[in-house]
């Protein structure tokens, strides 16, 4: 594209060596002068794009305390712009990042040339969050992206986000990003002009891969933690095949919804979906549930029944709780894994179906064989493809996605306007093991929703067993006093993160003076530096 030379940022009187020096905005930016020098060294001696890039990518998150970070690159072949290096976006994010000019910020600053400012980023219209990276709506940061341009041709772009307290900063770093990217623009050239085909291929690569790990991610189930991505992985791996799959997994962890996934992306998802509790039943039924019964097997049999095995014909059927079977029951179910065929209870007749067992258990099946309570040839049997499912405790910032999900599920269900969850509760609910796993979650976060009344969940509307964490800084106890000093916590807490961690803006919503706050505070070991932190790290 050619163009005119970029528009000049608008700057300030002040002479530029006063803008990096002083350092009345609390980060002082001469630290980055040498590493300037550097990059220009690097350039000079070897147009290396790689290992400059790499330094650039550190100054932006070291020095300038960049949230997250991009450079993109401009291929005129295809007229895309995309993701070339970054930091603070997980590889899925990456790959997203594709735009045409004019598309977005990023793709307006290829198409004019000119750099961009965004002091608020979400009430930016023209921002498009196409990498999914504020999925959460947290996008409270400012936003700038400059071009990279090389004989008055924009061949891509260098764009950073944070939060900004100060906008003399703001307007330093988006200076010193444009010096950068007039130095690199030589070196991205080259790299353009020596691997365009490559560059387009990786880029189209990148966005398929993405495109397959979303297909494959089952929709019925929540979290993004790493032991969940490797249970996607496997239930896509297995889907497409017709293998006996063992879910294992504790209690409530949710074994059901990955025996669905599996049905729901196979060849036979247009087949029945059969689920039985191998629990549930006595002894005496479980055989006519599982295999049928022809008329007169017993007293009572009026007419024929099919059992859950022909009903799941075509299909699939889910054995919950298998380990709870009799060695009777775990006989006859080892033939119709062997052989596809049962008789009907009653009946001579071979019945012969054509389907994928899932079975799932929460109990150590080999210590079962060991001791005698569970077939060893069935084990092996079902121990096809096995999926463990991580308990909840495993599984990070999932709790948070559930516990948001449930809160909006069961505000709907209710019609109550729960908005949020506070802080302190967030803290609580990351804070505790989580023996019962997701279900004791949904439970609580039920129980929350119909205790809260002023549209948030507080850490008081939690059941006692997650108010005693030590960790929360809420073990008040429950009493009177116990109950009144948890409340004050939690205002405190969410005043100074509405503020910042600003204690004397704190004060003045909360009604009292900066000292009266600052005694409470030192009351409940609350650091006002906490909140600052928090919202760096999430800028």
């Amino acid at each position: 594209m050619a163009m005119t030379a970029s528009k000049p940022i608008a700057v300030e009187t002040e002479p530029a060596v006063e803008e990096f020096t002083h350092c009345f905005t609390g980060e002082c930016r001469v630290n980055v002068l040498p590493l300037l020098f550097e990059i220009a060294k690097i350039i000079s001696d070897s147009e290396d794009l790689a290992k400059t890039l790499t330094i650039i990518l550190s100054v932006m998150q070291k020095q300038l305390r960049i949230q997250r970070g991009m450079v993109t690159l401009y291929d005129r072949g295809s007229e895309t712009i995309f993701i070339h290096e970054s930091f603070g976006l997980s590889e899925e994010e990456k790959a997203r990042g594709i735009y045409a000019s004019g598309e977005g910020i990023t793709g307006k600053v290829v198409e004019t040339g000119h750099a961009i400012v965004v002091p608020h980023l979400r009430d930016d219209p023209r921002f498009l969050d196409r990498t999914r990276a504020h999925g959460n709506g947290n996008a409270n940061g400012s936003f700038f992206c400059v071009p990279i341009i090389h004989a008055q041709k924009v061949i891509g772009t260098i764009s950073a986000e944070r939060i900004y307290r100060n906008q003399r900063l703001l307007k330093q770093d988006v200076e010193v990003l444009s010096t950068v990217a007039l130095m690199v623009a030589p070196a991205a050239e080259l790299y353009l002009l020596e691997n365009v085909e490559k560059v387009r291929l990786e880029n189209e690569n990148r966005r398929l891969q993405s495109a397959l790990k979303e297909r494959f991610k089952p929709s019925n189930i929540i979290g993004n933690s790493k032991p969940m991505q490797q249970v996607y992985e496997l239930i896509h791996k297995v889907a497409g095949t017709k293998a006996t799959v063992l879910v294992l997994g504790e209690s409530g962890v949710g074994k059901e919804l990955v025996a669905n996934a599996i049905h729901y992306n196979s060849a036979t998802a247009d087949g029945p979906f059969v689920k039985f509790n191998c629990a549930a039943l006595p002894e005496s039924i479980v055989e006519s549930e599982l295999f049928g019964h022809e008329k007169g097997a017993f007293t009572g049999a009026i007419g024929m029944r099919k059992g859950r095995f022909e009903l799941a014909d075509g299909g699939t059927i889910f054995l919950d709780e298998v380990g709870e079977l009799s060695l009777p029951m775990q006989a006859k179910l080892l033939r119709v894994l062997q052989e596809k065929t049962f008789e009907r209870v009653g009946g001579a007749k071979p019945v012969k179906v054509d389907l994928r067992i899932i079975a799932a258990t929460n109990r150590d099946l080999l210590d079962m064989v060991a001791k005698g309570s569970f077939r060893e040839d069935l084990y092996y049997r079902l121990y096809v493809f096995p999926i463990t499912i991580p308990p909840l405790r495993e599984r990070g910032s999932d709790v948070i996605l559930l516990a948001d999900y449930f809160a909006a599920r069961n505000a709907a269900d209710s019609g109550r306007d729960v908005k949020r969850i506070s802080t302190p509760a967030l803290n609580m609910l990351m804070a505790y093991h989580w023996p019962g796993n997701v279900r004791e979650l949904e439970n609580v976060i039920e129980r929350s929703v119909i205790l809260s009344e002023d549209g948030v969940i507080h850490g008081y509307n939690l059941p006692p067993s997650l108010q005693t964490s030590a960790e929360t800084g809420t073990n008040f106890g429950c009493s009177l006093g116990g109950k009144v000093q948890a409340v004050e916590y939690e205002m405190i807490v969410e005043a100074l993160k509405s503020h910042r961690g600003n204690v004397t803006d704190a004060a003045q919503e909360l009604g009292l003076t900066r000292r009266i706050l600052g005694l409470r505070m030192e009351k409940f070991g609350i650091n006002y530096k906490t909140f600052r932190r928090g919202r760096e790290a999430r800028g």
